[in-house]
């Protein structure tokens, strides 16, 4: 194998591992400065946008254990990969795709498991990541708030008992 292509290869595999998953898109059509601003968008994610050879994404997806993405490898390709909130990121392929009307999403890999186009979308409609844990702090506070609610009735009720007995003793 020669230099250059191995140095493909090794470039592509360092794309490969800097994240748990790997979105793969078809950007015909899109334009330079389409590129550059799909890359901004994403950098505030903390993720990549690079385009590939087929040939080298195949072997280096092999050489990392990832599944079978021959299916996918079809046209021109570039890998979406970085940041750790994929559905934030699968949220600005969407919305790059509703704006522009170019990027088409080819398939993924979420840990090592391959997905299809339509469960990458599927994704992009969840909610982030903050959003999550927000949610899952309040259902944890719940049962919290509600023993603290229980435990404060019973001295609570006791003063309002005391306070009626005053008044009423004042009222005499």
């Amino acid at each position: 194998m020669r230099a250059e292509k191995k140095y493909l290869i090794a470039e592509v595999e360092n794309h490969l591992k800097k994240s748990d998953y790997v979105i793969l898109a078809n950007f015909t059509g899109v334009t330079v400065a389409d590129a550059a601003d799909l890359r901004q968008k994403l950098a505030a994610e903390k993720a990549e946008f690079h385009v590939v050879k087929n040939s080298s994404l195949r072997v280096a997806a092999k050489a990392l254990g990832l599944p079978d993405i021959d299916s996918a490898l079809v046209g021109p390709t570039a890998v979406v990969v970085g940041g750790k909130n994929s559905p934030g990121i699968a949220k600005v392929l969407k919305q790059f795709f509703k704006d522009k009307q170019k990027l088409e999403v080819k398939a993924g890999v979420l840990g090592n498991k391959l997905i299809t186009a339509k469960q990458v979308g599927d994704l992009a409609d969840m909610p982030s990541l903050e959003i999550l844990r927000a949610k899952l702090l309040g259902l944890m506070n719940q049962p919290a708030g509600m023993f603290v609610r229980i435990i404060n009735a019973v001295p609570q009720g006791l003063v309002n008992v005391l306070q009626a007995k005053a008044k009423a003793g004042a009222a005499q």
